[in-house]
C-alpha cells in the first residue's frame, strides 16, 4: 500500500507543478503586456 501511494502522489504532483509553471509564464507575459501599452511599444 505504501507503494500505490508513492506513486499516486509521483504522478499527481507533475500537474500541479505544470500548473505553476503556467502561472509563472502568464503572470511574465501580463507584466510585459502592461509595460509595453505604458511606453507606447510593440509587445512583439
Amino acid at each position: 500500500m505504501t507503494n500505490e501511494l508513492v506513486y499516486a502522489a509521483y504522478i499527481l504532483i507533475w500537474p500541479a507543478l505544470t500548473l505553476g509553471v503556467l502561472a509563472v509564464i502568464c503572470s511574465a507575459v501580463v507584466r510585459d503586456v502592461r509595460k509595453a501599452r505604458q511606453s507606447d511599444d510593440d509587445l512583439i
